[in-house]
């Protein structure tokens, strides 16, 4: 059924000052789930005047955020505490992704996770799964039932971890090479070959990984990379002959343009020349780098190369892309930066949709678009109410709700045109 969306509109478009505020503003949502039309109010086609309208009044609609670095088995850690990033995954992320074994356990926390992501108004996310292929079908089917735009693949890992999570590569490559054919490309969905990181994979694996990333027509990869010093440095210690920690992947082909390395925050000056010409995208991750106390990805530093925004729960402490963007503003500011509200929506939006290839579909309130949409209550809390009376600007209201936002401030999450949350 088409249905009407009312509210303020916030639109950007290809570059991160150019914002259309329309106060009192429409969108059309056709029974497929993509927009139909969208703009002012007074302007809304008389062929629509008679569908059924969500009147959101004073509220704010625009694109749904994306999540471009997620992890769909840590759904439960946030706030575990530990000495740093390796003492972390061996005390507390390696035995919860064990229970990911059983098909009924990750069919249930699938359907916990994407609520959780749907009331933060997060429309589409790349999420990392276990290293066991049913927890990956599980969240491909669970996606797939709610439309959702949603890349994933089985975590490959076959050594430093535990038993229990760890693979053996070849069947680790035969499971992958499985889901791409079972799940990418039908509907929304779409397939990421995930070696966890060079720590937990042994050069056959990452060998393997290359292959599959060429054999895997359209799917993308997806790693982590500089997150923390300790494993910079054991990472050295595996690969001694390499150069650098972005030299192993580039060895074995998993450097490309499809390629998304997270956190990125101890890069030196080659290895960020080399991610650029490589049109390779690093995740930025900020309440997860501060957490653990990974360290400040400079943007000044990587400013030649594509960046995306990422909450990396359960690393990361919220599920919130308004808290991201808050913290991404800190961060920044520490790095010699300063960012404005636009450009920080505009990544979460439109610019992570583009780190993900899913432009086409979503990212934005294009005509022709999945009706991906998020409607924020700038005034939902009586701190944003109080600052909101302040504001004289639509950057002053995105930037009050970046800096003071959360779940609290999401009234409603529409996905593919319908209400998810």
């Amino acid at each position: 059924m088409t249905r009407v969306l009312l509210g303020q509109l916030v639109t950007f478009g290809e570059e991160p000052q150019h914002i259309t505020h329309e106060t009192r503003g429409a969108i059309v949502m056709g029974a497929n789930g993509t927009i139909l039309w969208r703009g002012a109010r007074a302007l809304l086609p008389a062929e629509y005047a008679a569908a059924p309208q969500d009147d959101h009044g004073e509220k704010l609609l625009m694109a749904g955020f994306i999540d471009t670095h997620i992890h769909f088995p840590q759904y439960r850690m946030l706030a575990a505490a530990a000495v740093d990033l390796l003492d972390w995954l061996s005390r507390y992320t390696f035995p919860e992704e064990a229970r990911y074994a059983s098909k009924a356990y990750a069919e249930a926390a699938a359907e916990i996770f994407l609520q959780r992501l749907f009331s933060n108004g997060t429309t589409g996310a790349m999420a990392f799964c276990s290293s066991h292929k049913v927890c990956a079908e599980a969240l491909f089917e669970a996606a797939a039932r709610n439309n959702m735009a949603l890349i994933t693949g089985k975590t490959m890992m076959d050594r430093g971890a535990i038993p229990a999570v760890e693979d053996e590569p070849e069947q680790a490559a035969r499971d992958t090479l499985a889901l791409h054919k079972a799940f990418h490309g039908k509907g929304r969905l779409r397939h990421a070959v995930t070696p966890r990181f060079a720590i937990t994979s042994s050069e056959k694996q990452l060998s393997l990984a290359g292959e599959l990333l060429q054999d895997c027509t359209g799917a993308l990869m997806q790693t982590h990379l500089s997150e923390s010093p300790g494993e910079i440095a054991r990472v050295r210690e595996l690969f001694p002959n390499d150069r650098d920690y972005t030299a192993v992947y580039e060895r074995f082909g998993l450097l490309t343009p499809r390629s998304l390395f997270a956190h990125g925050i101890h890069l030196s000056e080659s290895e960020c020349q080399r991610l650029s010409a490589a049109g390779a995208t690093v995740m930025h991750c900020p309440t997860s780098n501060n957490f653990l106390g990974s360290g400040l990805m400079s943007m000044v530093k990587l400013k030649d190369v594509r960046l995306g925004l990422a909450t990396d729960v359960g690393g990361g402490t919220s599920f919130s892309m308004l808290q991201t963007l808050g913290e991404t503003y800190k961060v920044q500011m520490l790095c010699g930066r300063k960012l404005k509200a636009a450009e920080l929506f505009h990544m979460a939006t439109l610019g992570n949709a583009r780190a993900l290839r899913i432009e086409a579909e979503t990212g934005s309130l294009d005509a022709g678009k999945f009706a991906d949409v998020v409607v924020l209550d700038p005034q939902a809390t009586p701190v944003l109410a109080s600052r909101h009376a302040l504001s004289n600007s639509v950057e002053d209201v995105l930037f009050a709700l970046a800096l003071l936002g959360d779940d609290r401030a999401v009234a409603a999450t529409y996905v593919a045109g319908k209400r998810a949350h």
